[in-house]
């Protein structure tokens, strides 16, 4: 059985969840399609940098885009960026890929997309480590905001 740090905070927690582990894939379609579920159940994780050392981890559908105008608005903020790979670890402690905000080195506000129903595939911190659990217990667990902030 795989460790991660996001597995240990989750194995620690009241939260209903079932680990999946695949091969590693090279796309959201390919992902999903190795864990059987829609693009749609398949949560990306992104780090947004708000300002230096200031992050939000946003959780978007596999099938949806960021709508970068309306996160901005939400956020209420004119100037946001994806920090680069090294960065990126540096602050979550996951490599790209890999980043979830179950065992982040900070616990950051979540957003998530409004679009997030039923079951969801969210990374458990390793290449081919999924956590499949409900939303709605997802959003309550990681205290998480939602708002319209992707496109198809």
């Amino acid at each position: 059985m795989v460790d991660t740090p996001a597995l240990q905070e989750l194995n620690g927690s009241e939260l209903e969840f079932e680990v999946v582990t695949y091969s590693r894939a090279n796309s959201v379609e390919e992902g999903a399609a190795k864990q059987a579920i829609a693009p749609s159940a398949l949560i990306k994780t992104l780090v947004i940098r708000r300002g230096e050392g200031d992050y939000v981890f946003v959780l978007v559908p596999g099938d949806r885009e960021m709508d970068w105008p309306k996160l901005r608005g939400h956020l209420g903020v004119t100037r946001i960026s994806m920090p680069d790979a090294a960065e990126a670890f540096e602050a979550s402690g996951y490599e790209r890929g890999t980043i979830t905000p179950f065992g982040a080195k900070t616990r950051w506000p979540v957003l998530a997309d409004s679009s997030m129903t039923g079951t969801v595939s969210i990374g458990g911190g390793a290449h081919g480590v999924a956590i499949h659990l409900d939303s709605t217990a997802l959003l309550a667990y990681l205290d998480a905001e939602t708002a319209d902030i992707t496109s198809l």
